[in-house]
């Protein structure tokens, strides 16, 4: 890793609501190798300043006013590949998480982390490294296991949604898919028909679905022919 010593001051962007946010992370960016060039507060703001700015970092809160963090992320990765954007969050929601990395994020940092420890993670993404805690990488990780399992046995893998189930959520959807009735998901997967009913609502929730036929549809990969009518 390059040294503080030896390289060009890290140039940092922070887009987040908060002033005193905004002013606690630029006073603990303020050494001889790093410095915070430009603020936002919102989503919108940051659109058309980071653009201009071209910071080295951008470090993106996920709550913000209109879109949020993680639509930013969507929206600037692409339109900034040199700029590597953490996201800096009190969120410790998995989707959010997820659908950080999926967009583009190189780290997800929650608002816990030390001055020390926010100095060292954006120095760390600067020079091309994963900028997360073991523990939220460990959940990336599970996650994504999680995901590629779904996507194995037919789930749609560009619904990013689907990655927030758990392993057995994904597997009831599955069986949901291909139109069993609960009592006998309950029979295939060995659980009794209230814990499959719990998995379902469960599912709904995480995908925002009003039926369970909707719910099967969000999972069936394209081509694989029709969802279960609204009956299953």
């Amino acid at each position: 890793m390059t040294t503080a010593a030896a390289r060009a001051r890290i140039r940092v962007m922070v887009v987040d609501d908060h002033p005193l946010v905004r002013s606690a992370v630029r006073q603990a960016l303020s050494t001889s190798d790093l410095a915070v060039v430009a603020e936002a507060g919102s989503a919108e703001e940051a659109l058309e300043l980071a653009p201009q700015v071209r910071p080295d970092v951008l470090l993106v809160d996920i709550e913000l006013p209109g879109m949020d963090g993680v639509g930013l992320v969507r929206e600037l990765a692409p339109r900034l590949p040199e700029t590597r954007i953490l996201m800096l969050t009190a969120s410790r929601e998995d989707r959010h998480l997820l659908d950080a990395m999926r967009f583009g994020a190189a780290g997800y940092l929650t608002k816990d982390l030390s001055v020390g420890g926010l100095a060292r993670a954006v120095r760390a993404a600067y020079d091309g490294e994963l900028a997360m805690s073991h523990r939220n990488a460990a959940r990336l990780v599970q996650r994504l296991v999680e995901t590629s399992r779904s996507a194995a046995a037919g789930a749609n893998p560009a619904d990013p949604a689907l990655g927030t189930l758990t392993a057995r959520e994904a597997e009831v959807l599955q069986q949901l898919a291909e139109g069993l009735t609960d009592h006998e998901i309950a029979q295939a997967l060995t659980l009794s028909p209230r814990t499959v009913e719990m998995h379902v609502s469960n599912i709904l929730h995480k995908l925002g679905a009003r039926t369970r036929a909707e719910a099967a549809r969000r999972y069936r990969a394209p081509g694989r022919g029709p969802a279960p009518g609204p009956g299953a």
